[in-house]
């Protein structure tokens, strides 16, 4: 499904997910929320570009802040990013869904692309300048992992928010 929705599958051949503008930081959330879709009301799509992320980012921020999670808000950019650029970089796919959850004590972020390549945990060097994404996901995360779905896969990262 292309722009807001709760489809889990990928875009009809052919479909490609609508290119948001760059979100002005003055935005209010709640507009940001309204404009992009809930990603907790169901599956935010993007295409698979570079650009894509910071929007992305953004629309993770302004639902961390509706939520009163703005402590969580660094960590889980930065996650939000890794998850995005590793589904933008290394899939090939045209669009790639993002979503979020709350549960009681955590928060749980999702991106989805159609590719059911498995991505992996790489050694890196000091002197690597990329390669540390899921390292970075490994480290600063509670818990992540990746789904296999019939038709690509869900790579998610999940935080303690702290309401235990």
């Amino acid at each position: 499904m292309v722009g807001r929705g709760t489809s889990h599958q990928s875009p009809p051949s052919g479909t490609v997910a609508p290119t948001w503008p760059a979100v002005p930081r003055d935005l209010h959330d709640a507009y940001i929320l309204e404009v992009l879709g809930d990603p907790s009301a169901g599956e935010v799509c993007f295409q698979s570009r570079p650009e894509s992320a910071s929007t992305a980012r953004r629309l993770t921020l302004a639902k961390l802040r509706a939520w009163g999670l703005g402590p969580l808000s660094d960590t889980c950019e930065l996650l939000v990013s890794e998850l995005v650029g590793n589904a933008v970089r290394h899939t090939g796919a045209q669009t790639f869904g993002l979503t979020m959850e709350r549960r009681r004590g955590w928060v749980r972020v999702e991106v989805r692309d159609p590719s059911r390549a498995l991505p992996c945990v790489l050694p890196v060097q000091d002197l690597d300048v990329s390669g540390r994404g899921l390292m970075l996901v490994d480290k600063l995360s509670d818990r992540w992992g990746v789904d296999l779905l019939p038709r690509g896969k869900t790579a998610w990262f999940e935080l303690r928010d702290g309401e235990r």
